[in-house]
Order: structure tokens, then C-alpha cells, then sequence
């Protein structure tokens, strides 16, 4: 089983100063206190992970910190509640933010953070989804409970080619949805489709203003952008359609009218994977584990890299050359 270590162990740190981070080594005494101690065995690379990394965004609310909002290993030591051997997964609950995170190969966290990796999985499962899936899946638990159902029409999924939208797009194509993909890169085309995307529709026809409402064309959404492209899908969803925003790549500010929430019923609903309530987090992935587990993770995942080359990650993830998910390997 494994110890805990007697030597200073490796770790992805964000650094003091704010610009970026590096690789250094560690004592659990250089963590943030908690209750279970993790041998971590993989993470993954989220594009909160890239802005922290660079230092080009303010993820961080102090500094230093370990990176990684996603971990994945086995328990060392537990004060409550998991026992030492324990297979478990850890996504956001503010890991990389005010918390350290996952990216060293021991991590320190609350218990309420922790969940138990679904007895389908293996850690570097758990990872090609990481917070990518969850938020996926939080969405369409969302979007379901909400009233979602295949024949509302076709789904629209933006920021298709990412992390979680390539996710969102497996998961609701295995549910009988027409899903539609939005993108901004036409050599993904063939990649979306394969994953479950009944067509593929570049990102510019969604980003025109128009008036505050349009021809409804969409049952529902899931929006990774937000601006204007989330205002045009609010103009342009059907009658009792919902929305699932998720991301602000495209910008923070919506520009929209109450029109199509007072005249078509549509329905705008907030996804926040980091504080998640621990009931739902542990349904999702629960769902994740069984019926709603991805058909196509060998096509979503990326690649695998180690903790020096996280670097090069980020930088690509940054200039839109990426997609689906990067696993971060962390044991040896």
C-alpha cells in the first residue's frame, strides 16, 4: 500500500508573483491542510488550467498554489470517511483557486471534496473526463429536469471541438438527441461527426445581431462561449427551449431582451461545476459511471502528458489548437 512520502515530491506551482507557474518539488507540510491525503495518479488540462498556468488569467485567489483543478489517485490517509486504498477522483471544489491542487503527486484536500471513483472506472478515466465530463453532465442533468427531451429539436453544442463539448456531444447523441456542432475549425468536422454531431455549422452563424427574436431553430443548447453567440441562440430557441451556459470564451457580456424568456418560455439555467452541491456532483457522476458513460473517449482524449509538459499544453490550448482532453500524468 501506498506510504506516505519521506521525501519532497513533485509539483506543478503557481507562482508567487502571478506569472505562471513551475515545476518544483514539495513536503505535504508545503499543502493546504485537510482531511485526506491522495497519491495522486492523473489529472487533466482545463482551459482555467491554461489561464492559471500562463499567468494570463486571475484563477488563482492566492498565490502560491499547487495547479490543476482536477485529480484523480489513491487514498493514503483518511481522518473520516474514506479509508487508506480507496480509489478516488477530486473536480474543482476550489482546487487551483484557493485551494492546492491537483497537479502533485500527493494531494492534501477537505473530505467533502472527495468522491469515489464509479466502480467502471480507473483513474485515467476519471481524468479524460475530469471537470470537462462533469460539467457535461451536469448540463444535461439540467437540461432533463428542466423539461429536455429528443423531440424538442436539434441541440446545438458550441465550443464543440473543447473538452466539454466534445463530451456534451457523446453524451447526447447516446441519448437520442440531433445534436448540431458549432466550430470554428473545419478540419474537426469528420472528428465531431464521429463523435455524434449530425452536422457541423461554422461559429460566424451565430454571432450576427439580430432582433430580439429570430425563427426558432433550436430545441435547446449547450453554450461553452457565451457573448454574442449566447444571445443569438437565445433569439433563435423554440418555444420552451433551455439553454445550458457553461463558458464565456466568446466574452462575459450578453446582449439579449426578456423577450424570449416572457414570449417563447425559454429557459436560461447557470452550470457551475466548482461548487457544485455534493448530492448532485455525486449523481453526475454516478450517471457518468453507468448509462451515461462516453462512447468515444479514445476519439475525445487527446493525448497524455507528464508535469514538464504542461507548459507546451497550455500555450496550445490558449491559441485554439487543441481539442477534446489532455490526461495529465502524475505518478511514476
Amino acid at each position: 500500500m501506498t506510504q506516505l512520502p519521506s521525501d519532497p515530491f513533485r509539483a506543478f506551482r503557481l507562482r508567487e508573483d502571478g506569472n505562471g507557474g513551475e515545476l518544483t518539488r514539495l513536503s505535504l507540510d508545503d499543502l493546504n491542510a485537510g482531511d485526506v491525503t491522495i497519491r495522486a495518479e492523473y489529472s487533466s488540462v482545463n482551459y482555467k488550467d491554461a489561464l492559471a498556468g500562463t499567468g494570463r488569467g486571475k484563477i488563482a485567489r492566492r498565490l502560491p498554489l499547487v495547479g490543476g483543478i482536477d485529480v484523480a489517485g489513491t487514498v493514503v490517509e483518511s481522518a473520516g470517511g474514506f479509508s487508506a486504498g480507496d480509489p478516488v477522483l477530486v473536480t474543482g471544489c476550489g482546487l487551483s483557486e484557493d485551494h492546492d491542487g491537483g497537479y502533485a503527486e500527493y494531494v492534501r484536500v477537505p473530505a467533502d471534496f472527495v468522491i469515489p471513483l464509479p466502480d467502471d472506472f480507473d483513474a485515467f478515466t476519471a481524468m479524460t473526463l475530469g471537470t470537462a465530463g462533469f460539467t457535461a453532465a451536469l448540463a444535461l442533468q439540467r437540461l432533463e429536469e428542466n423539461g429536455l427531451t429528443p423531440d424538442a429539436g436539434p441541440i446545438v453544442v458550441t465550443g464543440a471541438t473543447g473538452g466539454v463539448g466534445s463530451i456534451a456531444i457523446d453524451l447526447l447523441s447516446a441519448q437520442g438527441y440531433e445534436v448540431v456542432a458549432v466550430s470554428g475549425k473545419p478540419d474537426a468536422e469528420a472528428w465531431l461527426k464521429e463523435l455524434g454531431a449530425t452536422r457541423v455549422i461554422d461559429r460566424d452563424a451565430l454571432t450576427t445581431k439580430g432582433r430580439p427574436m429570430e425563427k426558432a431553430v433550436w430545441g435547446g443548447a449547450i453554450d461553452n462561449v457565451g457573448g454574442a453567440m449566447l444571445g443569438e441562440l437565445l433569439r433563435t430557441t423554440a418555444p420552451w427551449g433551455s439553454i445550458a451556459s457553461i463558458g464565456l470564451a466568446g466574452g462575459h457580456e450578453l446582449d439579449t431582451t426578456v423577450m424570449p424568456f416572457i414570449l417563447r418560455g425559454v429557459s436560461l439555467l447557470g452550470i457551475s461545476s466548482a461548487n457544485c452541491p455534493r448530492d448532485r456532483r455525486e449523481r453526475a457522476w454516478a450517471r457518468l459511471g453507468s448509462d451515461w458513460k462516453p462512447r468515444h473517449l479514445d476519439a475525445i482524449r487527446a493525448g497524455t502528458v507528464d508535469l514538464d509538459g504542461l507548459g507546451d499544453v497550455f500555450e496550445r490550448m490558449l491559441a485554439g489548437e487543441t481539442r477534446g482532453r489532455t490526461v495529465v500524468r502524475i505518478a511514476d
